[in-house]
């Protein structure tokens, strides 16, 4: 498939639902004068429980698409896809910019003081051999001590677009206490959903007395990195004017079209698309 060279093409985003408007929000705030695609692949979500092959199939099917409506470049804004799928997407696409989303380790080895660092993320992104192998070289380097939390079911509720409902709230305080309770002084939200609920983690903070915990968000790090490769391709958008911004999902418009009132405040098109 031709990938588009222009620099007025737009940039592709993608996530298993509405997580990577965590990582749209701060793309947007770095380069402003970029097109932009969300793909929310709701109808296949969560990705967290399926199979490493699963979610290759979906993140090369999700590409051809965002291909095919002119992207320049791709981010993988989900931490799962990213850990699965990222290595065939660019085995498949070795011309076209790909930037991923990692848990963001090295920032927290850097940030913590006692050397522990609680990893909240899927199970999925966990098992991963990317992930691992992540965690083992930060090891090495750094003797950073990585205690990781799968957080089963999360990611389902965040989706469910109410950010402040008990089960939401229960559930933060079932994974984030655990790790609070083995001495964690730095926090990594190990997957795009999370930073949406970063205020219910900071109460299970200030109830643990803990409010000295450092939160590791690598959205802005992703943003920067795009705009890095953007520029290494000579494709990055100088033209002033105001940026689109189109939304495509898998699942229900409706249900994605709240998702971007709610979280960003934004209302663009939103188009429901089998993929």
């Amino acid at each position: 498939m031709q990938i588009a060279r222009s620099p007025g093409s737009p940039i592709g985003v993608f996530d298993s639902g509405v997580g990577g408007l965590s990582v749209l929000r701060h793309i947007r705030a770095q380069l402003p004068h970029e097109d932009l695609m969300y793909f929310a692949d709701s109808g296949h979500a969560p990705y967290g429980d399926k199979t490493e092959q699963y979610v290759v199939d979906r993140a090369l099917a999700v590409t051809d698409f965002l291909l095919a409506h002119g992207a320049k470049a791709l981010v993988v804004a989900c931490n799962t896809a990213t850990v699965a799928a990222i290595k065939a997407v660019r085995a498949k696409y070795p011309e076209l910019p790909v930037v991923g989303v990692e848990p963001g380790l090295k920032p927290a080895a850097a940030a913590t003081r006692n050397g522990k660092v609680g990893v909240l993320a899927t199970a999925r992104t966990l098992k991963g051999d990317k992930f691992l192998q992540l965690r083992e070289q930060i090891s090495a380097a750094t003797q950073a001590e990585f205690l990781l939390q799968p957080a089963v079911g999360l990611v389902d509720e965040i989706e469910k677009g109410d950010l402040a409902a008990p089960a939401i709230a229960a559930m933060l305080e079932h994974y984030v206490a655990p790790l609070l309770d083995q001495g964690a002084d730095t926090l990594v939200l190990g997957c795009t959903h999370y930073p949406f609920v970063r205020a219910g983690i900071e109460r299970v903070l200030r109830d643990h007395a803990r409010g000295d915990v450092v939160l590791i968000d690598t959205g802005d790090a992703v943003a920067r990195q795009l705009g890095r490769l953007l520029a290494a391709s000579g494709l990055p958008h100088g033209a002033d004017g105001v940026a689109t911004l189109r939304g495509y999902t898998t699942g229900d418009a409706a249900a994605l079209a709240q998702a971007f009132a709610d979280l960003l405040d934004l209302k663009p098109t939103v188009e429901k698309v089998d993929v």
